[in-house]
């Protein structure tokens, strides 16, 4: 279900188990979905992860999104799962991590950095799904979803305040 290209070293292959934590998170976020039938079977969705450096996410958020600096997902949907019925695979999007970002803000909210990339992988699938946080009832719609997922996970709330800052 997710293929994942590990391609900078701030995400060490030591410190987890990458392609078992997205598969894991992405298959959490289709679960607390209306498609969750659609995560049933395997074969037939793909997501790219793409774990990388905050420089090449700079360079995605400015030329995709007009913010020149760096964030810590970013989400590239190919297709709206609405749209896939009856195709023998779904090409979902893209996802990708900034190492540094991800590494910092996990330091702050005072979780493992493996459990806060679970956390923004689960917040890209479910941009690849349709939901966005753009407007206040649509980000605690998804935010909601996020808690769900994450204590379904046995990981932290990701917006409770977990660190000193």
């Amino acid at each position: 279900m997710i293929a994942i290209a590990l391609l900078d070293d701030g995400w060490p292959e030591g410190m987890a188990d990458w392609e078992a934590l997205a598969d894991m998170a992405a298959h959490g976020a289709f679960a607390r979905t209306p498609w969750a039938a659609l995560a049933q079977d395997e074969a037939c969705i793909e997501i790219s992860l793409r774990l990388t450096d905050d420089a090449e996410v700079h360079l995605l958020n400015r030329d995709h999104r007009g913010k020149d600096k760096p964030t810590n997902v970013l989400s590239f949907p190919m297709m709206h799962p609405d749209d896939a019925h009856g195709l023998p695979e779904i090409l979902l999007g893209d996802i990708v991590l900034a190492s540094g970002v991800c590494t910092a803000e996990a330091e702050v909210k005072g979780v493992p950095m493996p459990a806060h990339a679970a956390h923004l992988i689960v917040h890209g699938v479910l941009h690849l799904l349709g939901y966005d946080h753009i407007a206040e009832d649509e980000a605690a719609e998804m935010e909601v979803i996020e808690r769900h997922v994450m204590a379904d996970l046995g990981l932290h709330d990701p917006y409770a305040d977990h660190g000193d800052g």
